[in-house]
């Protein structure tokens, strides 16, 4: 008994002496480590998230337990989607590593491509069936409050911002109108931006193709619904009838409205943050293609509707 007792006292001790050994040894290598980040604080990466590669920026540099940990803002994205990320989903901003990006980019266009053609079959079959119940739902989004901070970036270049105070003006301050149909309309702006991103970039994705079809779908649909100001709705109803598209008849001024009504759009259609991220980008460059093509566009002056010009016309007779 006494013997055994000796026997494992030697025992636990030799076991202290291991684990004290092992911690000290364990300790030195954290402090090693501490020394060295692979990232440094505020240097531009390349972050994975579910699959996708983006460009971020390492705000914070942690040790933990299980090794490094990155607090990271992915560039151009709201803070709300910042986070932790460890060692394997990050890449040095290099040449190579952004060449990788490209090919996984596009390895996901069939993909994005597929879903977009199921959204909008899905789409125009609820369109149909659903038709009074679906401008309700938009009436109720649009009303109801969403968290802003997890909406899509659109930034509208100030060019466009002081177009939409200009619309804005004519319409509910002078009592002008857009006079209808327009031409180009949102059909033919979109045609002409996929044939400039063909010429510019020598293909055209059938992705970005589906984008922009979904666009124009949200246009037609949107539009009655939260992109007419009240004495616009008349003129609405007589330019467009039933077998009649708004986005047939209707232009760049009512189209550039709608990107102020996307971000939140968007919001409720629950799409995942990668095919998002993507989503944005092609919408930004829209953006700057309207800017660029402004005075062809927009329309530099309103019109006075006919039963105004007819009732001023008989108060000065």
């Amino acid at each position: 008994m006494g013997s055994s007792d000796t026997s494992t006292g030697t025992t636990d001790h030799s076991a202290t002496e291991s684990d004290t050994s092992s911690s000290t040894h364990s300790d030195n290598d954290v402090a090693n480590k501490s020394d060295s980040p692979p990232y440094a604080e505020s240097e531009k990466v390349l972050a994975s998230h579910n699959g996708r590669i983006y460009e971020a920026k390492v705000l914070r540099i942690q040790h933990r337990q299980d090794g490094w940990s990155f607090y990271v803002h992915y560039l151009g994205w709201k803070k709300s989607w910042d986070e932790w990320v460890g060692l394997d989903r990050l890449m040095k901003y290099t040449d190579e590593n952004l060449q990788k990006k490209l090919a996984h980019e596009k390895d996901d266009n069939d993909k994005n491509a597929k879903a977009a053609r199921a959204s909008q079959l899905k789409s125009k079959s609820s369109n149909v069936a659903r038709g009074k119940k679906r401008k309700s739902e938009y009436l109720v989004k649009e009303k109801a409050a969403a968290p802003s901070d997890k909406f899509v970036s659109l930034q509208i270049p100030p060019p466009l911002k002081k177009q939409l105070v200009d619309d804005c003006e004519f319409i509910t301050h002078l009592g002008k109108l857009v006079k209808l149909p327009r031409t180009p309309n949102v059909n033919d702006i979109v045609k002409k931006y996929l044939d400039y991103r063909s010429k510019k970039d020598g293909l055209i994705a059938d992705s970005d193709e589906e984008i922009f079809k979904g666009l124009c779908c949200y246009f037609d649909k949107a539009l009655p619904v939260m992109l007419l100001y009240k004495n616009e709705r008349k003129q609405y109803q007589e330019a467009c009838p039933d077998d009649i598209t708004p986005s047939t008849v209707y232009g760049a001024e009512h189209l550039l409205r709608l990107f102020v009504k996307l971000p939140e759009l968007l919001f409720h259609a629950n799409i995942e943050m990668e095919t998002m991220m993507q989503l944005q980008a092609k919408l930004v460059d829209f953006l700057r293609f309207l800017q660029k093509n402004q005075n062809s566009f927009f329309l530099s002056t309103y019109h006075v509707p006919e039963d105004i010009e007819n009732s001023t016309n008989k108060k000065e007779d």
